[in-house]
């Protein structure tokens, strides 16, 4: 009787929405089954998957009825200042691991060095963001995480093909259910992809026969290099160049349109940290300045733009970049970060939502503060009278508001 009762209060804990929900799911799931077999997946696979199977109302992202739409987890790219995410003790601990494991790994390196012409240190520096080097582990059940967003997420199309395709990795017997583990947006493996990524990029580079980036660090790199390679890496070319920009920088010139020479930034009095070759100085580059006039500035190439395609933040990329650069020369940032907070995620959205009322500003609404919105950020100050520092700050904020 005890057990009975306890039972029966988990269950009415949940929010009724979700309790009336399950049933629903269950014939969301079945009705699954001809795209899966469609996709090559054995009914065996389906039925010995897909039972029992229960949605998780807790994972972010999703739209469930008779609630608030949850946005994305805050994710810490987007919510700490630079200083707090390219810390520079982290980059030094990885780095130093990063170089132990370029000899340990040296002939695979450069086997996918030679075959897609991506960095060994590049792939080792996303292997040790994604899952710092393997030792991290992934909390959630894949194949509940994509159900769930296919169910009820914000890009359900996008997770129906992802559920087909993660079902498809365990008929083929690439990894077992148990340990086919990811982040709560469905990311697997030591380089952290979703199972379309598996199925588009994935390499088999130790030649057992499959394709094993959960527990084989040849295959995890290599696929992580073919993502790049596949997204338009350009070999030989460097992911950016640090300068020190001049005193009377104009901040709204860095988006990706502003398209430049190396050459013609230099002249303008940007100065690169490291010296540039002639064939360097004709690459042309968008300037990146993530802390507005405040901390470093870059001048990004290409494949800075190739690696944001990996993971959409500016902070990613320039952690990642930044710790392959580490592995082969100990210097760090000429120009230290100086931002000392991060507006909340509420305050910038009600950022951009102020700026897009005036025109200034057409991404999406989403409380990041990226390039877009630093460059919306800095035209408003100039049309204000403000200093045109383009860092979303509270007094700007403030100033805002004063206005309406």
């Amino acid at each position: 009787m005890g057990v009975f009762l306890a039972l029966l209060s988990c269950l009415l804990a949940l929010p009724a929405p979700a309790r009336a929900a399950d049933a629903t799911f269950t014939q969301f799931i079945a009705a699954l089954w001809p795209e899966a077999q469609a996709a090559g997946v054995s009914r065996a696979t389906f039925e010995r998957e897909t039972r029992g199977l229960e949605p998780d109302y807790k994972l972010p992202d999703l739209a469930l009825p008779g609630r608030p739409v949850t946005g994305a987890r805050a994710q810490a790219e987007f919510v700490q200042v630079p200083a707090d995410y390219v810390k520079e003790a982290r980059i030094i601990q990885l780095a130093a691991e990063g170089q132990r494991l370029m000899q340990k790994y040296r002939a695979a390196l450069e086997e996918i060095e030679r075959r897609f012409g991506v960095p060994g240190t590049m792939v080792l520096a996303i292997w040790g963001r994604e899952t710092d080097y393997g030792r991290s582990s992934d909390p959630h059940d894949t194949l509940r995480v994509v159900a769930t967003q296919a169910y009820v997420g914000r890009r359900k199309e996008q997770y129906r093909d992802e559920f087909i395709l993660a079902l498809k990795i365990l008929d083929a017997g690439a990894v077992t259910r148990r340990e086919f583990r990811s982040s709560w947006a469905g990311a697997t493996g030591l380089t952290q992809f979703l199972p379309s990524e598996y199925f588009k990029h994935g390499v088999d580079l130790d030649g057992d026969g499959r394709v094993d980036i959960w527990h084989s660090v040849p295959d995890a790199l290599a696929s992580a290099a073919k993502q790049l390679a596949d997204k338009g890496w350009q070999p030989g070319v460097r992911w950016a160049y640090e300068v020190r920009a001049p005193a009377n920088a104009d901040c709204t010139l860095g988006v990706p349109e502003v398209q430049r020479p190396i050459g013609d930034w230099q002249r303008a009095g940007f100065s690169p940290v490291q010296r540039t070759s002639a064939a360097e100085q004709a690459q042309p580059a968008s300037l990146l300045q993530p802390e507005g006039l405040y901390g470093p500035s870059f001048l990004t190439t290409a494949n800075y733009f190739v690696i944001k395609q990996y993971n959409f933040s500016d902070l990613y990329v320039l952690f990642v970049g930044h710790l392959s650069d580490r592995m082969l020369t100990p210097q760090p940032f000429a120009t230290p970060w100086s931002a000392a907070t991060q507006l909340r995620t509420s305050s910038v959205e009600a950022m951009q939502t102020h700026l897009a009322r005036l025109g200034l500003y057409t991404d999406k609404i989403d409380g990041k503060a990226g390039m877009q919105t630093r460059t919306a950020l800095g035209a408003y100050q100039r049309s204000a009278g403000l200093k045109v520092d383009c860092w979303p700050s509270e007094a700007v904020l403030q100033a805002m508001r004063a206005a309406r």
